[in-house]
């Protein structure tokens, strides 16, 4: 496909304001826009009128079947699909897609999780259209984004509280942007998520049955080359993978998803892809739609996509990079400083908020990227640390330090950066720094929360993200409302905000051990290093009085999904532990004692010819190898009991302790002693393919 072509296929299997446009009448257009853009409540008969144009509109482009397309609690997406086909009294069929049709859907809930808002008994549930996400066609299906509720009204997806938490800070932000005599309809936030993710061969995938039922490599010795050379990041692309990224970034652009930019990552096999921003719904759908085509697209090529946070030990594993803003209507965006940030009070305001939404809803910052994935990726030399901080960079770290001691701002004085060639261009260096080690790095315009894990839902921490900043900006409008002097109250504030968290910021390495020790033991910041550790504190009082005030979650929402978390990091674990198991009596034990055999026969046949053959390399290894599997015996016997325990405890909270203290420890001993006998071991007499077929094997 040309790049000329590009225009022509965008968004051509989306319903999106183009098509509307077009194809609905002015009033209608005109009032589904309202719903859209103003939270109007939706007509009836305009739905009829949507989904009689939207059932034309699919069935010109293919489609045979419709499906509400919902966000469960699984971390994946669900649709259930039906066809437009209506007999007719003649003996044939018509296509019919009514209003009702278009508006709620009636799944069966009861196998979806719900964390005890419901028995498996009470089975109904509804989903609901979504009209600021836009239906698409995707497998000759016709897909309505809707949220999922049950039937007493319960939210059992991650859309629902996301826009809810987009609309509580919507209601505050705008009651700040008023203090400055601005009148807005909207302020949204906008996401633009970074995909990291990993490419390997699928024949050798397929051979891996840890990586067919958990995604990771449970087992494997380090290869002599890994990324220490540093030579993939930003390489040259394989053709192999330059032909899946071309393919890629055609079914992306077909359902409007602006993916723009690709590269190598760090580790061998790495990539990532990154979109241009939308707003966070539409950003959080397309992002989930995003890693469904990335598999689909990586199985035409021979290909399977990893989208694990850590699929290979030793290497880095893969984040996803929320990058969050918030904007009017308009197009302006609240986080841009301008070119004289220190004095520019409606930025430093919003900034405080950020800054002080971080602070003290650190802990559900950390926990909405809380996974049995993400623990292994999180405060290791590729990620950011456990502890979440704020980096601001040295200007506006100044500006703020000028501000909280009361003294003039200094200024900082672009400086050009010259690099010694006539024929290179001169160009003025950022007045900041990158901090790749930070977790909540501002980066000129937004905030970059790079803590997720690349197989998340980014609606979670926007969630969580949304609230907070929202009721920063809450506690804002309440003091400044009522100000008798608006200048200097708005003075004090941010003044007294910055005094108050500044432990949050830190400009330095988060990757070193003193860093921990600063941060905890002198700053009082949380460390919450495993899901085990994190999730709990959702129930916190501070935490559950905030979210339930601006409406995100209720009460009994949010103890769901408290146990829907933790069942999910007991179940991932447990899954893991029994594949190990099962690979290691199945497959590694057996191996192990193939080649012990043969090393037997061999030394006794060239004991058979010569007394003199000392078989030094053959007895040394086969010792080695008879005491590994004495350990591996041992090692498998211990995860088994522990595996076994588990079924013991009463409560998913004593359960993931149980996995994070027990269980997990014993699988890391295990895997050890593996790994230590497939490095004495031949690569033809290894039952499965090692890390340096995998992570070398696509070319």
């Amino acid at each position: 496909m040309s790049m000329s072509n590009v225009p022509e296929i965008y968004g051509s299997l989306v319903f999106d304001d183009r098509v509307m446009r077009a194809r609905l009448s002015s009033d209608v257009y005109q009032s589904l826009r309202k719903t859209i853009d103003e939270n109007a409540d939706l007509q009836e008969n305009i739905a009829q009128a949507v989904a009689s144009e939207m059932r034309d509109w699919a069935v010109e482009h293919g489609a045979t079947h419709f499906t509400h397309w919902f966000q469960p609690l699984t971390g994946v997406t669900a649709e259930k699909h039906d066809g437009f086909i209506t007999p007719s009294p003649d003996g044939g069929v018509i296509m019919e897609f009514s209003g009702k049709e278009l508006i709620k859907g009636e799944p069966d809930a009861s196998s979806f999780p719900s964390g005890g808002l419901r028995a498996t008994f009470e089975a109904r549930g509804y989903t609901a259209w979504d009209p600021t996400s836009y239906a698409f066609i995707k497998d000759h299906t016709l897909c309505i984004p809707t949220a999922f509720c049950s039937y007493a009204g319960d939210a059992l997806d991650k859309k629902t509280p996301l826009l809810r938490s987009m609309q509580a800070l919507n209601r505050q932000a705008k009651r700040i942007l008023k203090l400055f005599g601005k009148e807005v309809r909207n302020v949204r936030t906008s996401v633009g998520p970074e995909q990291e993710y990993f490419l390997i061969d699928r024949e050798m995938f397929e051979k891996r049955p840890d990586l067919v039922y958990t995604g990771r490599t449970l087992f494997g010795a380090m290869p002599p080359k890994g990324q220490e050379l540093d030579d993939h990041y930003f390489g040259a692309i394989k053709p192999r993978v330059i032909e899946f990224m071309e393919d890629l970034n055609n079914e992306l652009w077909k359902l409007g998803i602006l993916a723009k930019t690709e590269h190598n990552e760090v580790a061998p096999a790495q990539h990532e892809l990154a979109p241009i921003f939308s707003s966070t719904n539409v950003a959080t759908d397309n992002n989930q739609l995003t890693m469904e085509i990335m598999r689909k697209v990586a199985g035409k090529h021979g290909l399977a996509c990893l989208l694990h946070e850590k699929p290979f030990a030793g290497v880095n594993g893969s984040g996803k990079h929320n990058n969050w803003s918030m904007a009017t209507d308009d197009g302006v965006n609240l986080l841009s400083p301008g070119d004289t940030p220190h004095e520019n009070a409606q930025f430093l305001l919003f900034l405080c908020a950020v800054i002080q939404a971080v602070d003290d809803y650190q802990d559900l910052l950390r926990l909405s990227v809380a996974t049995a994935g993400n623990d292994h990726r999180l405060g290791a030399n590729e990620a950011p640390p456990a502890i979440i901080s704020v980096f601001l960079g040295d200007e506006l770290t100044a500006i703020l330090e000028a501000i909280k001691n009361d003294v003039p701002y200094e200024g900082t004085e672009k400086v050009t950066m010259k690099l010694g060639v006539h024929t290179l261009p001169r160009f003025f260096r950022d007045t900041t720094d990158r901090n790749r080690t930070s977790p909540f790095a501002f980066t000129g315009n937004k905030f970059e929360f790079r803590s997720l894990g690349s197989s998340n839902s980014i609606a979670c921490c926007n969630i969580m993200l949304n609230a907070a900043v929202a009721e920063s900006l809450k506690q804002y409008a309440d003091r400044l409302e009522g100000a008798e002097d608006f200048e200097k109250e708005l003075h004090d504030l941010i003044r007294e905000t910055i005094q108050k968290h500044e432990r949050i910021l830190f400009n330095g390495n988060g990757y070193g051990e003193e860093w921990v020790e600063e941060a905890t033991k002198v700053r009082g910041l949380s460390n919450l290093k495993t899901t085990a550790d994190a999730m709990p504190h959702l129930l916190d009082k501070k935490n559950m009085d905030m979210l339930m005030a601006h409406k995100v979650f209720t009460e009994t929402e949010l103890h769901s999904r408290c146990e829907i978390m933790l069942e999910n990091y007991c179940k991932t674990v447990n899954i893991e532990g029994h594949t190990m198991v099962d690979m290691v009596r199945k497959n590694y034990l057996p191996a192990i004692e193939e080649y012990l055999y043969s090393l037997a026969r061999t030394i006794s046949l060239m004991k058979s010819v010569s007394d003199q053959v000392k078989c030094n390399y053959e007895i040394s290894t086969m010792e080695r190898l008879s005491e590994l599997t004495d350990y591996i015996l041992e090692r498998v016997k211990d995860l088994e009991k522990a595996l076994e325990d588990l079924k013991g405890y009463t409560s998913i909270l004593e359960t993931s302790e149980a996995v994070r203290d027990d269980v997990i420890p014993k699988m890391e001993h295990l895997r050890k002693h593996v790994d230590e006998a497939e490095m004495l071991m031949p690569e033809n007499s290894w039952p499965f393919p090692s890390y340096g077929k995998l992570l070398f094997s696509v070319n």
